[in-house]
């Protein structure tokens, strides 16, 4: 399974310790030049980020069609246009992202894409994680991952947690 990561799923699971699950779920996560200078700058601010690239299941890839690139950053940030470009390059089977704009987008290019919520969602059916509250409630207070009302329910309901 080719796999390819924007910053937020990546940064937000390792704010919760669960930066394995990615490992544990994908083998190999791809992620593109651009989000590796993002998570650079976290890391200045988040010790759980100390040592992202010595995984050596975290793959740096240079993306080919800056062109692409240029065209999708005039409506996301760099990280989610490189994202994209390169999971289109790659032909990955998964894009990992949070950002709902950048999620449209993707879609509308017939990439399949999922976010932390979907990641735990997949750990729990995987038997990786016994349950998605106590991860879910640690993104929204630990990691500042906003979560609403109606969109928590949903999620605790498909992982059979309600």
């Amino acid at each position: 399974m080719i796999v390819v990561s924007d910053t937020s799923p990546i940064m937000n699971l390792a704010v919760i310790g669960q930066l394995q699950l990615l490992e544990r779920l994908y083998g190999v996560v791809s992620i593109p030049e651009g989000v590796a200078e993002e998570l650079k700058i976290l890391a200045q601010y988040h010790n759980e980020l100390q040592g992202i690239f010595q995984q050596d299941w975290l793959k740096v890839c240079r993306v080919s069609n800056l062109l692409a690139v240029q065209t999708l950053g005039l409506e996301l940030d760099q990280g989610e246009a490189e994202a994209i470009v390169l999971a289109q390059e790659k032909q990955a089977d998964l894009l990992l992202m949070d950002e709902k704009r950048g999620r449209k987008i993707a879609q509308q290019l017939g990439i399949k894409v999922l976010g932390v919520m979907g990641v735990l969602l997949q750990a729990k059916e995987q038997k990786l994680i016994d349950a998605v509250k106590p991860h879910l409630d640690e993104l929204m207070t630990r990691a500042g991952f906003w979560v609403g009302d109606k969109l928590y329910r949903q999620v605790l309901e498909v992982a059979g947690e309600t």
